[in-house]
């Protein structure tokens, strides 16, 4: 009698599921048959605020999640779990269909921390999810457009913050206006160290990119209220508060890390299920905490791809550590990148060059795979 074949579900197309559509051959030898479940279209945050800064095109940035899953043989369902039934084993869908399984794997990124929530009149814009980012750059093109440069405030003093303060300044200095953005940060910033930190401090500053403390409470048009009363003024307010897993994953019932992502063991499944596998910036490894960055959905990749295949062989499973260092780079906007990797650091074109081989090396790789024809 033949073996029934295992049922995975990849719910999301972040870094590590894009990887394992690549070895779906070596699933289904293993008598496992993966499904995707995500959007058509994958946008590469490597590449996010280059789009956004007007260094790079926006197709550039994207990959066809569709084409990749067809390349490999995968089926696609476009859209997204909205629900999970863990006793049935079965997922409710965005489109209201229901899809059972055996297990199911969720690489689905994060969201902007209460973005959009904010109360009052204005534009706010989260910088996650990452598809909405056009909308601020069409936005922004529109002021461009009547040649203004819109008083732009980033309400975040993380990097992110200050990379998509710097991007929107670059997108500013293409257009041959002088920025008028402003980082509104709640503490003093330390996520790099103090002379990298003073060094960015003082090129943004040089180029009209300014920094206050604060935290804003509430918006009206022209002008966002901060929580100590003051009021300063700003056309568009981009929030980059942090970052939260999605909503699904609080409802899954599972164990949640501190900050509300799914924890996993070294494995990449739930202590309370395992029948659920989490990796990227929904996950966190229990014991082994780190920030949301697509390098560790890209490391995890093969061991999440051994232990699905091992849910049809019955093979020993292996464990993902994540690495205690790893390089992060800043796109200033402007030519220019900040490399960071644990206590070093370096701020020049050099890092973002470096940057640039590396994020396009990445989506590149993965669109030739997919079969899509490259842009001149």
């Amino acid at each position: 009698m033949s073996r029934s074949r295992v049922r995975v579900v990849l719910a999301g197309a972040g870094h590590a599921h894009l990887r394992v559509l690549g070895r779906a051959g070596t699933l289904r030898a293993a008598g496992v048959e993966p499904i995707l479940v995500a959007p058509p279209a994958f946008h590469y945050s490597g590449l996010a605020t280059a789009v956004l800064s007007g260094a790079l095109p926006p197709e550039r940035a994207v990959l066809d999640v569709a084409a990749l899953a067809a390349r490999f043989g995968v089926p696609h369902i476009a859209g997204k779990v909205a629900a999970v039934d863990r006793q049935a084993r079965r997922l409710c869908l965005s489109d209201g269909q229901e899809l059972a399984y055996d297990a199911v794997s969720f690489n689905i990124g994060s969201v902007t921390d209460s973005g959009g929530d904010l109360p009052g009149e204005g534009e706010t814009w989260p910088v996650k999810p990452l598809s909405g980012l056009a909308g601020l750059r069409a936005r922004l093109d529109d002021h461009i457009a009547d040649g203004v440069s819109p008083s732009t405030m980033v309400a975040g003093g993380g990097p992110t913050g200050f990379e998509v303060a710097a991007a929107l300044a670059g997108r500013m200095e293409r257009a041959g206006l002088s920025p008028r953005v402003v980082i509104l940060r709640r503490s003093t910033p330390d996520w790099a160290p103090g002379r990298a930190l003073e060094r960015l401090s003082a090129a943004l500053q040089s180029r009209g990119i300014l920094q206050t403390s604060g935290e804003a409470a509430s918006r009206r048009p022209g002008e966002v209220l901060l929580s100590d009363g003051r009021a300063l003024p700003c056309d568009l307010l981009v929030l980059a508060t942090g970052l939260q897993a999605p909503t699904i994953v609080g409802g899954l019932g599972l164990p949640l890390s501190p900050d509300g992502r799914l924890e996993v063991g070294p494995t990449l499944q739930s202590p309370g299920d395992p029948a659920v596998f989490a990796v990227g910036d929904c996950a966190v490894i229990t014991g082994s905490p780190r920030p949301p960055a697509g390098v560790f959905g890209v490391r995890a990749a093969p061991t999440l791809a051994h232990n699905l295949a091992a849910l049809g062989t019955g093979a020993r499973l292996a464990t993902y550590t994540p690495q205690a260092r790893w390089l992060s780079i800043l796109d200033l906007g402007d030519g220019t990148g900040l490399a960071l990797r644990g206590r070093l650091w370096s701020l020049g074109r050099g890092a973002l060059i470096l940057k640039r081989r590396l994020d396009l090396g990445f989506i590149d790789g993965l669109r030739a795979t997919s079969g899509e024809m490259l842009e001149d």
